[in-house]
Formats: C-alpha cells, structure tokens, sequence
C-alpha cells in the first residue's frame, strides 16, 4: 500500500475461494488469501514471515494472529500482527487492532482500540494464541 518496508514473501500458499466457507480455525504457514468466509480463529504457525490478504469478497468471524496482514473486508474479533497490517479502503475490524506497523487507507473502520506493540513487547507475544502483555 504506502509503505516503503520490502517484504520478501513466504513461499506456500493457500486460497479460500469466494464460495466456500470455513467452519473452525485455520493455522497455516507461508501465506493465505481468503476469498470467502471463515468461523473461526486464523493464525499462523511457527512462521514469522507468514502473510494473510482477506479480500473485500471475503469476512472473518473469530481473532487473527499473523505477522503481516493486509485487510480490504469485515473482520470480527481481535487482530494481531506482529510485524505489519495495511487496513484498505474495505476493510472493517469489529474488535481491537494489536499492530507493530499499521497503514490505514481512506473508509477503512476499526471499531475497538488501536493497540501499538513497542519494539520491548514482541517477545511477549505468541501466535498460536495467547494475548499480548501490556507494556
């Protein structure tokens, strides 16, 4: 989106088309775009270069905790991202936003608090699920 970070991508990935819908959490590795819906928590595992692009086609209904996540549609519960998150035009968070580096385009919502993680926190902070101490 603005940013000027370089960013060499994980190498596997996976698609949730537009018609499908996922019932239960998703942990993936390399990174993962989802076209359709999903219930249930989505997280990366053991994979600090893992990347999640939800489409404007596509919605979340449970926490995400990936590194770098690009939003462009409605995501409700907590987000987590350890390195980065781009909110696009689309994208609406119906929950707090735990960011390291965040982007936020013109339209994009968040609804709950905007949380920093300071560079002394990431240590601190797990992707497979427990939350992140406050500083």
């Amino acid at each position: 989106m603005f940013g000027n970070k370089k960013r060499k991508p994980a190498n596997a990935s996976s698609i949730i088309g537009r018609q499908t819908e996922v019932s239960g959490d998703i942990q993936f590795e390399g990174r993962l775009h989802i076209n359709g819906s999903v219930r249930g928590n989505v997280s990366a595992q053991n994979d600090d270069r893992a990347m999640l692009t939800l489409s404007d086609s596509g919605s979340i209904q449970g926490d995400v905790r990936v590194p770098y996540i690009i939003l462009d549609g409605p995501v409700t519960g907590s987000v987590y991202a350890k390195d980065h998150i781009e909110l696009a035009s689309k994208a609406k968070v119906q929950g707090d936003v735990h960011y390291a580096l965040i982007e936020m385009a013109m339209g994009a919502e968040v609804n709950g608090k905007l949380v920093r993680i300071s560079e002394s926190v990431p240590a601190s902070i797990k992707l497979s699920g427990a939350a992140i101490e406050p500083a």
